[in-house]
C-alpha cells in the first residue's frame, strides 16, 4: 500500500478542452497552503470498496463511472468534488462498524453527483476567491482512454477549513435532497437503510462542539434533527426488508482490514485478527503484521496460505510482490506481480508494482512497456510517472524522461519544476511529437499559473 499518470492523446478540440480545465486547477494550485492532503492508493482496497459501492452506484444510474478513492486523513469526511470520484477518508472507514455505515455515505455522496449538486458548486466556485483555496493534490485533468471524450477533472482534496466550507459545503436543501435519494439507492440496492442512522448518530453532538474541533463531515454536510428524524423514519419503514449480505460484509472488512494492519501499530492488529471477515483475510493481516515487523519468512508463509485459500485472487500475489519487493528480494517479486497482471491486467496499479519491479531487476525495456500501459490506465499515482522518467532515462531517451517528470510535477502542483522539465522535453523531442505536444501543453500551463502569481 503507498501514499500518494497521464492520458492517452485525444483530439485537437479535446485537448484544448482538457488543457482549459487543466489551467483552471492549476490557478488553484497557486493558492494553496503549504501542506496537501494525499491519497492512500492501494489496488487490494480500491477493488474492496468498488465492489461494496457497486449495487449503490448502479442504483444511483451512475454504473461503473464513479471511483472510490480513499484519502490518508484520519478524520471523519467524504465527500465529492467531481462527476467521477467519491473520497473516504481514513478515519471514516476505520470508525464505520460495519458495511451498511459505509453503503449509507457512499449513496449519500453519490445522490450529490446524480442530483446535479457538482456542477452548481463548479458554476459557483467564484465565490469562493476570497478564501484560502482548496488544496489540489491531482492538479490534470484527464481524457478517457478509450477516446469517447469525457474529461475526468482535476481531483482536489481539501485542506483549508475555509474554502471546504465554501466548495465542499452544501445547503440544506442539497442535503435534504442527497438524504432522499441516497435511501432509495440503499432501497434499491438492498442496503440496510439503519446504517444512514448510524452514520448520523457517529456524528450527533458534534454541531455544539467549535468549528475548530468538529469533523470535516459536519462543516461541510450541516448535520439537522430533522434530517436525523428522517433518516430513522426511513429505517423504521424499511426495517427488516433487508437481506443478510455476507458479501458486502467480506469485502467492507477486507477493505477496513488491510487498511488498519498498516495504519495500526502491529501489537493492535494482532489483538483484532480474530474479527476479520474470513480466514483469507486474517491471513493477508496476519502477512502484513508480520512484514511490519521485518518477519519476512513469517509474512511470506501466511501470504501463500491465503492464495491457496483464493489462487485466482490477484490483489494476494499483489501484496506478496510488496512483501518481497520491500524485503529487497527483488527476483522473486517479479513472477508474483507478473501473476498480479494476469489476474488483473487492466488494473493500473498492478501494471504499476509490476513495472517497478521489472525496473529494479534491471529488465528496463520490458518496464518502459508495463510502466506505459499503466500510466493510459491511471493518471493518480505520480510513482508510476516517477519509474517511468527513471525507465526512459535508462533507455537514452532524455527527452521523454523529461515529459514524465514534467507531468509527474503536475500533478503534485510544482508548476515551477513541472515547467523546467517540459521546457528541456520541448527542446529535445521533435516538433509535433506526441511526447513534445504533451510538453508543449506543460509549458504553457506553467506560464499562465506564473501569470496568477503574479
Amino acid at each position: 500500500m503507498s501514499i500518494e499518470r497521464y492520458f492517452s492523446r485525444p483530439s485537437t478540440n479535446l485537448r484544448q478542452l482538457i488543457l482549459a480545465s487543466f489551467v483552471v486547477v492549476l490557478t488553484l494550485v497557486t493558492t494553496l497552503p503549504a501542506r496537501a492532503t494525499s491519497l492512500l492508493r492501494d489496488p487490494d482496497i480500491e477493488y474492496s470498496l468498488q465492489r461494496l459501492a457497486s449495487p449503490i452506484l448502479n442504483a444511483a444510474g451512475l454504473g461503473s463511472s464513479v471511483r472510490i478513492l480513499v484519502v490518508n486523513d484520519s478524520k471523519l469526511n467524504a465527500f465529492v468534488v467531481d462527476q467521477k470520484h467519491i473520497f473516504i477518508h481514513s478515519g471514516l472507514l476505520m470508525r464505520s462498524k460495519n458495511a451498511d455505515m459505509l453503503r449509507a455515505v457512499i449513496a449519500h455522496e453519490a445522490a450529490h453527483i446524480a442530483n446535479g449538486h457538482i456542477a452548481r458548486r463548479h458554476r459557483n466556485f467564484g465565490n469562493a476567491r476570497t478564501v484560502a483555496g482548496l488544496g489540489i493534490a491531482l492538479a490534470a485533468a484527464a481524457a478517457a482512454a478509450s477516446g469517447n471524450g469525457e474529461i475526468g477533472a482535476g481531483v482536489a482534496l481539501g485542506v483549508s477549513s475555509s474554502a471546504q466550507r465554501v466548495f465542499l459545503s452544501h445547503t440544506r436543501e442539497e442535503e435534504a435532497s442527497a438524504d432522499k435519494s441516497g435511501i432509495s439507492y440503499l432501497v434499491q440496492s438492498g442496503a440496510n437503510t439503519q446504517g444512514a442512522v448510524d452514520v448520523f448518530e457517529l456524528f450527533r453532538g458534534q454541531e455544539a462542539l467549535n468549528t475548530n474541533r468538529q469533523d470535516p463531515y459536519v462543516r461541510s454536510h450541516p448535520l439537522t434533527r430533522d434530517r436525523l428524524r428522517a433518516a430513522k423514519a426511513a429505517a423504521q419503514a424499511y426495517a427488516g426488508k433487508a437481506k443478510p449480505d455476507p458479501q458486502a460484509e467480506y469485502w467492507f472488512g477486507r477493505a477496513k482490514g488491510k487498511l488498519s494492519a498498516f495504519l495500526r501499530s502491529p501489537k493492535t492488529t494482532k489483538r483484532d485478527l480474530k474479527n476479520s471477515p474470513s480466514q483469507d483475510v486474517r491471513l493477508m493481516r496476519e502477512a502484513v503484521m508480520f512484514h511490519r515487523q521485518s518477519n519476512t519468512k513469517s509474512a511470506l508463509a501466511s501470504m501463500n496460505k491465503a492464495i491457496a485459500l483464493r489462487p485466482k485472487d490477484p490483489y494476494f500475489y499483489e501484496l506478496k510482490g510488496q512483501i518481497l519487493m520491500e524485503s529487497r528480494n527483488i527476483k522473486a517479486a517479479v513472477p508474483a506481480y507478473k501473476r498480479c497482471v494476469d489476474l488483473a491486467p487492466n488494473n493500473a496499479l498492478c501494471l504499476g508494482s509490476y513495472g517497478r519491479a521489472l525496473l529494479a531487476s534491471g529488465q528496463t525495456r520490458a518496464a518502459l512497456n508495463v510502466l506505459e500501459k499503466a500510466r493510459s490506465r491511471d493518471f493518480r499515482d505520480s510513482r508510476i510517472l516517477r519509474d517511468l522518467a527513471s525507465a526512459y532515462a535508462k533507455n537514452g531517451n532524455r527527452g521523454m524522461a523529461a515529459v514524465a517528470s514534467a507531468e509527474r510535477y503536475a500533478l503534485q502542483g510544482r508548476m515551477k519544476d513541472a515547467g523546467i522539465q517540459a521546457k528541456r522535453a520541448v527542446d529535445l523531442l521533435p516538433e509535433g511529437s506526441s511526447g513534445w505536444r504533451r510538453a508543449d501543453d506543460i509549458v504553457l500551463a506553467a506560464k499562465r499559473a506564473a501569470k496568477k502569481k503574479k
